[in-house]
């Protein structure tokens, strides 16, 4: 919340867009309001001065009683805005230093309201928010948040010009092997293969009456050569690299040629290897390391780029997939809701008992990784395009100075202190170092970085704060 007493300590940045509205209700507020809405939430501020320093003043609105309600006329018009993502209690005119403001607090849309785009067209009018402020959305980003926006997920779709001669049967057989362990008697009736995949949601039938895969069946159980037939950007990659060093020791990686290169086949390939040597007789946490591998794999968006990448480094593990998240970060921290990418992969998984169920997945590796005494789990988002990191240390909490080449730790460290300096202004190392569970010296360095690439600045008693 920002402290309107003392607006002149806050900077534009990426949750925070200051206007200064004396001659009308800015025609670029809509783009703003598209580019939070679209990406992490944000204020904007009419009646707020940004000076030469950067510094934001507030200036007196003469009829913010009037911008108001042009702002909710045009809110409430879809040949302008595509939805309005608002209630009354997002607006508000405030007192800030004796001069009357409006601040508009857009949230995060909900997925089934995205892309949230102004001007009655999606590809030319949904923006999202960088660093450097308000930009228009490739294709591709708004044809990623459309596939999100539907109420069944990608992965249910029946491909009926594929046959079942795409899925690879020793796959479909481990898994049935798998099945019949853990959850014997389950599908009691399902002797045959096609009617096993039909039974998981991995097959159905077409308007021909021939059985046909699904989307998510061909993604489980598929050959690689079909798989990317479907999916062009569809890429599975695992590697191990001792110490977190730049040399790769051992590799699994889809396109190999050397193994099926499906979904389910990946799984049970890099499960067994994902636990680093130091917890391998660490059940619950082989148990959670395999619960976030899935995790990774089923909220892939798998017809965007790079694929679902698995870097197990020294006392490190990095997942990564490429997609937007689907509920914020709290949420899921918090747990109780989830909502995969891919709903039919997902159960197809918990049949066998791994996935995250009720999303309870990440509370859960939190609650754990306390437990031990580690670094708390990273989640990091990062767009254009879209993904999702997962840091999981198993350091010691506060553990002391920076190791070793950690590049995508470091991106998902940055961006959390960017959200914390835009809620909290400035910053000490200490707070910094508490609020990603590292040390004083470690938290130091990387304040550093980010004051060197110009993203922080010093600021009074040996804080920082963002540099506009």
């Amino acid at each position: 919340m920002i402290d309107f007493a003392n607006i002149e300590r806050y900077r534009e940045n990426n949750r925070i867009e200051a206007k200064k509205a004396l001659g009308g209700l800015p025609h670029s507020i809509w783009e703003t309001y598209s580019a939070f809405a679209n990406t992490l939430g944000g204020v904007i501020l009419l009646g707020v001065e940004e000076y030469r320093d950067k510094s934001l003043h507030p200036v007196d609105l003469p009829d913010p009683e009037r911008l108001v309600r042009e702002f909710w006329e045009i809110a409430g018009d879809a040949k302008r805005v595509s939805v309005n993502v608002l209630t009354r209690e997002h607006v508000r005119i405030e007192d800030a230093d004796g001069c009357r403001i409006i601040a508009i607090t857009v949230p995060r849309a909900q997925r089934t309201d995205k892309p949230v785009y102004v001007e009655g067209n999606p590809f030319t009018g949904t923006y999202r928010r960088s660093g450097e402020g308000d930009y228009r959305c490739t294709r591709e980003e708004v044809e990623g948040m459309q596939r999100d926006a539907a109420v069944r997920t990608q992965d249910m779709r029946l491909l009926d010009t594929r046959g079942l001669d795409a899925l690879v049967p020793e796959s479909i057989a481990r898994y049935r092997l798998r099945l019949e362990r853990l959850r014997p008697g389950l599908f009691r009736n399902a002797e045959t293969d096609e009617a096993l995949l039909c039974r998981l949601g991995a097959a159905g039938v077409g308007a021909d009456g021939a059985l046909h895969p699904t989307a998510a069946g061909l993604l489980m159980f598929g050959k690689e050569s079909e798989i990317v037939r479907e999916f062009p950007g569809f890429l599975l990659d695992y590697q191990e690299r001792p110490d977190g060093s730049a040399r790769c020791t051992a590799r699994i990686v889809s396109s190999s040629g050397l193994w099926s290169g499906s979904v389910f086949d990946f799984f049970c390939a890099v499960s067994d290897r994902i636990t680093p040597d130091g917890a391998a007789q660490d059940v619950p946490v082989c148990e959670a390391l395999r619960e976030a591998l899935v995790n990774a794999l089923i909220h892939a968006d798998y017809r965007s780029r790079q694929g679902v990448t698995v870097v197990r480094g020294g006392d490190r593990i990095v997942l990564s997939n490429p997609g937007a998240l689907r509920i914020a970060v709290e949420t899921a921290q918090s747990g109780g809701v989830s909502d995969p990418r891919n709903a039919a992969l997902a159960r197809m998984f918990n049949y066998i008992n791994v996935g995250e169920g009720e999303g309870c997945g990440i509370p859960n590796l939190y609650a754990l990784w306390k437990e031990r005494g580690w670094e708390p789990p990273v989640i990091g988002e990062s767009f254009s395009p879209d993904r999702i990191t997962l840091l999981l240390s198993m350091r010691p909490a506060g553990c002391g100075k920076r190791q070793g080449n950690h590049a995508a730790l470091d991106e998902i460290r940055k961006a959390a202190v960017i959200d914390y300096l835009t809620d909290c202004v400035t910053a000490g190392a200490s707070g910094i170092a508490g609020l990603l569970g590292i040390g004083d010296a470690e938290a130091e360095a990387l304040l550093g970085e980010m004051a060197a690439s110009g993203t922080v600045e010093a600021a009074a008693d040996g804080a920082y704060r963002l540099k506009a």
